[in-house]
């Protein structure tokens, strides 16, 4: 299964658009510039021992090798620039400017056909590198992770995408179009600046004025960036050479030392611009990283803070950049929508992101683009956070499974011993009143009754809260809440416990009605009862208080036994704790430990709740609180 990294290079289209065209004009065009002057300056040097043919054969190949390794746009410029090389140090004297002559236009033809030749070749190249690159993805399998695409009507899946070129930005770098827009309008002023220094006023030398024109190409490439500074430089060369460089107004260059410093005018201009335009795609870079890690940051403070699933992810994705996120899944040959986030425009871009071969994320009308790393970071994240989620489901599957296996290995156990005793001494007793050869007194006959009423009230309690803790877990409870007194239903909460008179009952008059479940709060009541009456020591009396709160009922359950120690007061509300008999079950010091889970259970459904406490002096007081009935109380319909 392929993963978002896996396809980096494939996820950055500026990165193949660069490599299709060649190495970029800042970087290819200083170094031609660069090796065409020592061609020249190698030709003066050797004083004639470098033939004009073997100038011509080297600035040839200066200027094919940069057109073909450079964007196409680098090779007319160098093409100029080869030939003024060509026609300046071809023959004695070296750098008189010759533009006319069979030699100049051989020249001329030479470095055009190496200009067409350089960019021919390079094209090629470049089209059978990326013709084997695709034939070697095609091979592997491998599909590019990040597409684009138009909104269109039939656009239904990540199939439909095309690629964008963004040629604009590559053009203009890290300046701005705006920028670039202004230092053309400079360019403008060159010819104001020539009409300045051709004033019969100024007296200066050729170097002055190539410095001054240096320094407003330094101006123009500072606010326009790369390309107006060497528009610039090949202007202000132009204007140099027809205005002050001997012969005046002709393109003929007569002193070498013109040429020379003319041909450096124009290398150094392009460096410089090149260095602005390099700094200035740096610092936009920067700037790009700085957003980014920040993006990053946050989505990895949303994922660390709890917020790991896939809508959160995206609602981080929109919210930082707007648009649309939705993220897609293969489930039976359709994609399937997981989760989505935001809103989109009508009409706007659609990118989709191949995070693996199953799951897609598809963005819309974002206001800021995403980098690559930043839409690799995120659809790796988003792939995490919804194996985390369902990993998280599975889990809580897993675990109420186990919880069911627990609970039915607890029932068994129950079956085995504490459902089994009853009904063995039912059995007993009534296999003994069968008898026919003893004769049974009354007093006996009355005693082997009182048994099996006793076991069946036991086997009757144990199975009944066995149903009901049941339905607990199953969630199919559902209480019928309605307004009823205290005093009506703890009364009957007596019934069938044994030393049930010995309750006393401490209700005050006027005591609001509560919204309960009258069915389920007397079989909350009697398994707090059956408790109290059970370890309530003989002479001290169990005890029901009630008394209002501010929006509720607190009912008190106080017994004098030995109390629970505090650590276990939270704990005895667990299925299946027996808690050395205390549970909440009837009396007799025998159950499963399902008394007071399903005390709990009940409560928490009716919008109650129960806590243990102390009992002053000694003893355990269960603390019941129960909401009041409003005037118009609202019932679920439903039975329980």
């Amino acid at each position: 299964m392929s993963q978002p990294g896996e396809h980096g290079r494939a996820a950055n289209p500026r990165s193949r658009l660069s490599r299709r065209r060649g190495i970029a004009a800042p970087l290819a065009l200083p170094a031609g510039l660069g090796a065409l002057l020592v061609v020249g300056a190698a030709a003066a040097g050797t004083d004639g021992r470098l033939s004009g043919g073997w100038v011509l054969i080297l600035a040839a190949v200066v200027v094919t090798t940069c057109s073909a390794v450079a964007e196409p746009v680098v090779a007319p410029l160098l093409g100029v620039v080869g030939w003024l090389t060509v026609a300046g140090f071809s023959r004695p004297p070296y750098a008189e400017l010759q533009v006319s002559g069979p030699a100049a236009a051989r020249a001329a033809v030479v470095i055009g056909c190496a200009v067409v030749a350089g960019v021919a070749a390079g094209m090629l190249v470049r089209w059978l590198a990326s013709s084997f690159t695709l034939w070697i993805v095609e091979v592997s399998g491998e599909r590019p992770a990040v597409r684009s695409a138009e909104a269109e009507p039939g656009a239904s899946g990540p199939e439909s995408a095309k690629p964008r070129q963004p040629w604009i930005t590559d053009f203009v770098g890290g300046i701005g179009v705006r920028r670039v827009l202004a230092g053309v309008l400079l360019i403008g002023g060159l010819p104001l600046l020539t009409l300045l220094l051709s004033a019969h006023d100024l007296r200066l030398d050729l170097g002055d004025d190539l410095l001054i024109y240096l320094v407003a190409v330094v101006v123009i490439a500072v606010v326009g960036g790369f390309w107006p500074a060497v528009l610039a430089a090949v202007v202000a060369s132009l204007l140099v050479n027809w205005y002050f460089t001997p012969p005046v107004h002709t393109l003929t260059i007569a002193d070498g030392r013109s040429l020379l410093a003319l041909l450096l005018f124009v290398t150094v201009a392009v460096t410089v611009s090149s260095v602005v335009h390099l700094a200035a795609h740096r610092a936009r870079q920067a700037a790009l990283s700085s957003e980014e890690a920040q993006d990053l940051l946050a989505l990895a403070q949303t994922v660390l803070g709890g917020q790991d699933t896939p809508s959160a992810v995206l609602g981080h994705l929109t919210d930082g950049h707007g648009g649309r996120a939705e993220l897609l899944e293969r489930v039976g040959g359709q994609w399937v929508r997981v989760a989505a986030s935001g809103v989109a425009p009508t009409g706007c871009t659609v990118l989709r992101a191949e995070v693996r071969t199953d799951l897609v994320l598809e963005l819309a009308g974002q206001s800021r683009p995403l980098s690559p790393r930043l839409l690799r970071g995120l659809t790796a994240q988003v792939a995490t956070a919804l194996d985390r989620d369902r990993l998280r489901t599975q889990a809580a599957q897993a675990e109420a499974l186990a919880e069911g296996n627990r609970m039915r290995t607890a029932l068994l156990a129950a079956v085995s011993h504490d459902l089994r005793t009853p009904l063995a001494s039912i059995k007993a007793s009534v296999s003994t009143l069968r008898q026919t050869d003893v004769e049974w007194t009354e007093a006996d006959e009355s005693a082997l009754l009182a048994t099996i009423e006793a076991s069946a009230d036991r086997l009757d309690a144990l199975i009944g809260n066995l149903l009901d803790m049941s339905r607990l877990t199953t969630g199919s409870l559902q209480p019928f809440l309605r307004p009823a007194a205290v005093d009506e239903v703890a009364p009957l909460a007596l019934r069938g416990l044994d030393g049930g008179a010995l309750l006393d009952m401490q209700v005050p008059d006027g005591l609001p009605l509560v919204l309960t479940d009258p069915g389920l709060l007397e079989r909350v009541l009697a398994n707090l009862f059956a408790n109290a009456l059970a370890y309530s020591p003989p002479g001290q009396r169990p005890v029901l208080r009630a008394r209002g709160l501010d929006r509720g009922v607190l009912l008190e359950i106080v017994d004098h036994g030995r109390g629970v120690p505090d650590e276990l007061k939270e704990r005895m509300f667990e299925p299946f704790q027996r808690l050395d008999g205390r549970s909440g079950d009837p009396p007799g010091g025998a159950g499963v430990g399902l008394g007071l889970a399903v005390v709990k259970g009940f409560l928490d459904t009716m919008g109650g709740s129960v806590q243990a406490a102390d009992t002053p002096g000694g003893g355990l007081t269960m603390r019941v609180t129960l909401p009041c009935a409003t005037p118009a109380p609202v019932a679920v319909n439903s039975d329980t």
